[in-house]
């Protein structure tokens, strides 16, 4: 059976309409939202990825290393830092390295017009949401039919230096929608996220890193050039950056 060339351009189509729209991320507000997790054809709604987003003003990007296992010019020059070991290339090293992001596609009750989106969120929340599914008061919690959605209460405590993600399940299980055309449409539209994440060649990510070499205050001019030699037989932003980067300031 040869490849079906309509369904091809349906799903090219899909991810362009996607790329050029902002709201395919979700982020909560300060306050008290609802949300519901839909399932995944591969059973697994909870996707993990790793990202740079600390190179200058470049936008959030994988790790080619973390992600891929692939060579990665940043990756190199991390652990180049660490091994000095002196105070200011540990602290540069903390803030290049690649931080772990998880993401799960959902529907945000009172906004259901805006379709399914990607939330993303780190690794407590992750945490509390596998203590979920795995406890047996609760089960599948993206259950179509019999799933549970979720409270997400999202601020900064008093005297807390960043904001905090608090999740509490329905105390009653619930349908996804309240039709089976509307629950099919939600599970057809679930953004693949390998389609909407930029995945960088190891030669974009030494340009990047080299530009931002170029300007960091922390190293001198010939520390720069040292670098960029040392590495330069290592081998464009996508539309959706902006929003990926605000989803992670």
């Amino acid at each position: 059976m040869g490849i079906d060339m309509s369904r091809m351009k349906d799903k090219l189509n899909k991810i362009q309409k996607r790329g050029s729209n902002s709201e395919i991320f979700w982020k909560p507000k300060d306050g008290e939202q609802t949300i519901r997790i839909l399932p995944t054809s591969d059973g697994d709604p909870f996707k993990e990825y790793w990202f740079h987003y600390n190179l200058g003003s470049n936008a959030a990007f994988l790790s080619p290393k973390k992600n891929y296992g692939e060579d990665c010019p940043l990756d190199s020059f991390v652990r180049s830092l660490y091994n000095e070991g002196t105070e200011d290339s540990i602290k540069m090293a903390k803030k290049l390295s690649a931080r772990q992001r998880f993401f799960s596609p959902v529907v945000v009750r009172g906004e259901e017009d805006k379709g399914v989106r990607l939330w993303g969120y780190g690794k407590m929340a992750y945490q509390e949401l596998l203590g979920l599914v795995l406890n047996p008061d609760y089960g599948d919690i993206t259950d179509v039919e019999d799933g549970t959605d979720l409270v997400i209460n999202y601020g900064k405590p008093v005297g807390a230096q960043f904001p905090q993600t608090n999740i509490t399940p329905r105390r009653r299980s619930s349908p996804l929608t309240e039709t089976n055309e509307l629950t099919n449409k939600f599970l057809e539209d679930i953004p693949d996220p390998d389609d909407v994440f930029d995945k960088k060649t190891a030669d974009q990510v030494q340009a990047m890193l080299d530009e931002y070499l170029l300007t960091a205050d922390e190293y001198s001019s010939e520390d720069v050039v040292s670098s960029t030699n040392s590495s330069a037989d290592s081998s464009e932003k996508n539309s959706v950056d902006a929003a990926f980067k605000e989803l992670l300031g």
